[in-house]
């Protein structure tokens, strides 16, 4: 299997709805936001960020055979903290280290961009596979460091392995 990743161009912005509007339906518990509620969003702000390619967010997408098959989020905030979001793969291509190169990438992405950024993300405290995925990569548990913590999540910092 030939899996390519890459940023996501602006003409790009409705596959990644498409496949964002996936993620909320088949795994509501993973993320925090309603996908009856994102169905009702005429533009997502990350769609909106994609097509105007803002420098301080962008989207790395897998793409298998031209399809795009997982995405991960990355956005600098006004702290200059940088942040992981909305990491999914379909569910057939899971298991596949896809998740894990996805991730690798949008820190080398972000690192590229923004030298020695320090790089956040939530995990729910019930998904154990993406936990355990983000530990590998590099993550740490962190206490909040002045993050906005969802309920029943676990911050974790990037720590270069």
């Amino acid at each position: 299997m030939n899996i390519q990743y890459r940023k996501l161009l602006p003409e790009e912005s409705k596959i990644y709805r498409a496949i964002r509007l996936e993620s909320l339906k088949k795994f509501p518990e993973s993320f925090c936001a309603d996908y009856e509620e994102a169905l009702k969003t005429e533009k997502f702000r990350i769609e909106y960020n994609i097509e105007n390619q803002l420098e301080e967010s962008f989207v790395v997408g897998a793409f298998s055979e031209g399809q795009l098959i997982g995405i991960c989020t990355f956005v600098k905030d006004e702290n200059g903290r940088g942040n992981i979001y909305q990491m999914y793969v379909k569910e057939e291509y899971q298991g596949k280290n896809i998740g894990l190169n996805l991730i690798r990438k949008i820190i080398k992405e972000a690192d590229d961009q923004f030298k020695d950024i320090e790089i956040y993300l939530e995990v729910k405290n019930n998904n154990t596979k993406a936990f355990n995925l983000y530990k590998k990569v590099g993550f740490v548990e962190t206490p909040d460091a002045g993050q906005m913590m969802i309920d029943s999540s676990i911050l974790m910092k990037y720590s270069q392995p």
